[in-house]
């Protein structure tokens, strides 16, 4: 007995390794958005952008990520789980630096046209891995490694402020960004799961539709995401703009939504445990809620940077969430994980533009409105994230057998 309980511990420790490593391709992959997200005013001033061209621009990874994604797992299929996130990884990092050196709104988009592809396929694949890490494990880690992807933002965010609060040229900042995380993502991906497909398998299509329960989900998914990507994107041109702060103070808001998305996530596997997946969702978009209410009606900075605090706390586990009940909700797991993981990321790369076209057409108050609309979505669609009976309440099977998997492990 002694000896089969030494060969289990032996034979998951290189998954336990893993997980640590995988951790930290989020938090890289969450430092590139980070620092990036709080340069956007210095972008939008440099080339004179107005909030619509603003939002066209930022259309473009959005579009690139769309038809980009579902290459990953072809990608992977062909050269293996470690060394596709390796490539996709860097590819994301190292393009930091080009939409700042954009000469023109024509440059900026097709920067980040590739700025959004590159970050979808190495979106995907992480997460990937990390479902394949969480079967091997037998219980939830998701909500843990999407918030170290917000412990990254938070960490990209905060040097964006200190940047911006100093004044310092996005170029030489984004610059320095990519080169440190460049090098910190090809060492964490060195111990990420070596999966590899049989000889026999066929590679996964170029494009295939989502089960149609994978839509109700995603539509779950798409509410957080959307609330997610307007705020990161959009916190600090609405504090400058809507209440003429400093340029230190609005980039210090981005840091804000960061955090608490971060601390929300990092708890979030235990409070899931707790209390289930819809009670969570619900009670995470009535406070998402609220914080969209303090920010469209806030007359002075707290109280908006208070909101934004309210919505990264309340949407925070939802898409963690999503995956999960993606992978429980029919015959097809993988097939719906990526449908739920298409409309939730392209959700999350629109909701720019589209802010930034209603704030055209009307102002950036009237763009959070809707921010708050879908954060109240969160409350009527939870249920669909509910756990079906033989999982524990997280959403894992109680018992899990790493040797079922078909990947191989290197």
């Amino acid at each position: 007995m002694g000896r089969l309980k030494e060969s289990g511990a032996s034979e998951m420790r290189p998954v336990r390794r893993a997980r640590i490593a995988v951790a930290a391709v989020f938090a890289v992959h969450g430092a590139v958005t980070g620092n990036f997200a709080t340069r956007i005013p210095w972008v939008q001033e440099r080339l004179d952008l107005s909030a619509g061209q603003l939002g066209l621009a930022l259309a473009f990874p959005a579009i690139g990520a769309s038809v980009a994604m579902p290459l990953a797992g072809r990608i992977s299929h062909r050269f293996g789980a470690r060394a596709a996130l390796r490539g996709l990884l860097a590819l994301w990092t190292a393009w930091l630096v080009m939409p700042p050196l954009a000469p023109g709104l024509v440059w900026l988009c097709g920067a980040l046209l590739i700025f959004g592809a590159t970050a979808g396929m190495s979106d995907v694949a992480m997460n990937a891995l990390g479902v394949e890490i969480e079967n091997r494990l037998g219980r939830s880690i998701m909500s843990g490694l999407h918030g170290m992807w917000s412990v990254g933002a938070l960490t990209g965010s905060a040097a964006g402020t200190v940047a911006a609060h100093a004044e310092a040229d996005a170029r030489l900042h984004l610059a320095i960004a990519a080169g440190i995380l460049t090098v910190l993502g090809a060492v964490a991906c060195h111990w990420v799961l070596d999966l590899r497909s049989a000889p026999e398998e066929h590679p996964p299509p170029h494009f295939a539709l989502p089960p149609r329960s994978a839509l109700i989900i995603g539509a779950v998914g798409f509410c957080a995401v959307f609330a997610e990507g307007a705020s990161l994107d959009w916190s600090a041109v609405y504090l400058r703009d809507a209440l003429d702060t400093s340029p230190g103070l609005a980039a210090a808001c981005t840091t804000v939504f960061s955090c608490t998305m971060a601390g929300a996530r990092l708890v979030g596997d235990a409070v899931v445990g707790r209390f289930g997946p819809v009670r969570t969702v619900r009670a995470g978009g009535v406070l998402a809620t609220a914080g969209g209410i303090l920010v469209v009606t806030a007359s002075g900075p707290a109280l908006a940077i208070a909101g934004f605090g309210l919505i990264g706390l309340g949407i925070a586990v939802v898409v963690p969430l999503a995956f999960a009940a993606a992978g429980r909700s029919g015959p097809a797991p993988s097939q719906a994980i990526a449908g739920v993981a298409t409309i939730t990321y392209t959700s999350g790369l629109i909701a720019p533009a589209a802010m930034g076209s209603i704030a055209d057409l009307t102002s950036l108050t009237i763009s959070f409105c809707l921010v708050t609309t879908l954060a109240l979505g969160l409350v009527a669609g939870a249920g669909v994230l509910r756990t079906p009976a033989g999982t524990d309440a997280t959403g894992s099977a109680p018992h899990s057998d790493p040797s079922t998997s078909r990947a191989t492990l290197s």
